[in-house]
């Protein structure tokens, strides 16, 4: 006689099993793609050799097929199964070839338009998430010569393999049955191809909904036991929260009185080196010159000990010219003047990296003293300078 306490250990143990299985995380297997579009791309292999399927495997004599891509389909696919689709395609049957039970005497080329409904067999069998196995029926058109031209009802099967939710591949297989009458044979039509799935929606499926219900129910439970831990512990966070918030206040204020000291002292830097650049004398050149007289030498070696006080002092040095002469001229003439300056002031031991010079040639007189204005020979000397601006410190 088996005894009762093994019982009991096979229902924990069942139970155990069951809570592990409620957990379980949704997957990609969980959820379906609904009302969606799809593209495809691809090949079709025609056999219209007019024997049915005796023939059907006689690749040799009786399969048409194109070396580059020559079918394009555009359909759009819905919650219930059903799908519409049309597909276009071009074919060249070769010569020699069986066609219509005996050989072609030459190339000949058709053309097919197909529109049919087709259901997703993973309706009734399930949702596998990568195969869509599928039936098809509808109604086409073959355009090829007098013969070969006929209306047919199609009726197809086929399945897709998805790599991803957008990209997969589609193989099928339709028979084409001619509705015209005469004697037109029907024929087969394989068809094998990339298809692009766009503008889709996807939902849980049934068995999502259920775990997704499930997972909701536990959450629900675990939430509630925590409930009952996390009001212990809410004041004892609530003091600590206004502790440190006190704290970081605190911190801020502090962080922010010291900003506040160094953009004052910034400013101040800035004003006392602004007054030190305006007690230097204005650097002016002589006329259709670039030397530096012992005046220009004088200031250009004031800015020097300026920017070796203030290592951290970015300058602009600007050098003008008047307006006689041409402007492409005086811009070769204003950048003689500030390679001169600029060699001069490196001379003296500035760090390279602290002026950025500029030549300006005419481009920004400091009075009416353009090319057809009479000016005095002081007039024009006011610009032939060197401009000098602070960038940053």
């Amino acid at each position: 006689m088996i005894p009762k306490r093994f019982y009991a250990l096979l229902f924990v143990l069942a139970s155990l099993f069951s809570l592990n299985a409620q957990e379980r995380e949704l997957t990609s297997k969980d959820s379906t793609i609904v009302n969606s579009w799809m593209i495809g791309v691809g090949y079709n292999i025609v056999n219209d050799s007019g024997n049915r399927f005796d023939g059907a495997f006689d690749i040799s004599d009786s399969w048409n097929s194109l070396v580059y891509p020559n079918r394009i389909s555009v359909g759009k696919y819905f919650n219930s199964g059903l799908g519409i689709e049309v597909a276009g395609a071009f074919m060249k049957l070769k010569e020699g070839k069986i066609v219509e039970r005996k050989p072609l005497t030459e190339d000949m080329d058709i053309m097919t338009l197909d529109l049919r409904l087709s259901y997703d067999l993973n309706k009734v069998i399930g949702e596998t998430g990568w195969f869509d196995p599928y039936i098809g029926v509808g109604v086409g058109f073959t355009d090829g010569d007098d013969v070969l031209s006929r209306n047919t009802a199609n009726g197809v099967l086929g399945f897709r393999t998805w790599f991803s939710d957008n990209f997969g591949l589609d193989f099928n297989t339709a028979g084409k049955w001619s509705i015209d009458g005469g004697n037109t044979t029907d024929y087969v039509q394989h068809s094998v191809g990339v298809v692009f799935r766009l503008g889709y929606e996807k939902e849980l499926s049934k068995k999502g909904k259920e775990q997704l219900a499930l997972n909701q129910a536990i959450e629900e439970e675990r939430i509630r036991k925590q409930d009952s831990i996390n009001e212990v512990k809410r004041k004892e966070e609530e003091l600590l929260r206004q502790k440190l918030a006190a704290e970081a206040a605190a911190e801020e204020a502090r962080k922010a009185k010291l900003e506040e000291d160094k953009k004052i002292a910034k400013e101040n830097e800035v004003k006392e080196i602004q007054n030190a650049l305006d007690l230097l004398d204005t650097i002016y050149f002589g006329f259709d010159s670039e030397s530096l007289n012992g005046s220009t030498k004088e200031s250009l070696s004031g800015l020097a000990a300026i920017l070796s006080k203030y290592p951290d002092l970015v300058i602009e040095i600007a050098s003008h010219t008047d307006a006689r002469g041409s402007s492409e001229y005086n811009l070769k003439l204003s950048e003689r003047r500030l390679k001169s300056s600029l060699d001069y002031i490196f001379s003296l031991g500035v760090n390279e990296s602290q002026i950025v010079g500029k030549a300006k040639g005419e481009t920004q007189l400091i009075n009416s003293c353009d090319d057809i204005t009479k000016c005095s020979s002081q007039q024009h000397k006011e610009n032939r300078r060197l401009g000098i601006q602070i960038l940053s410190n």
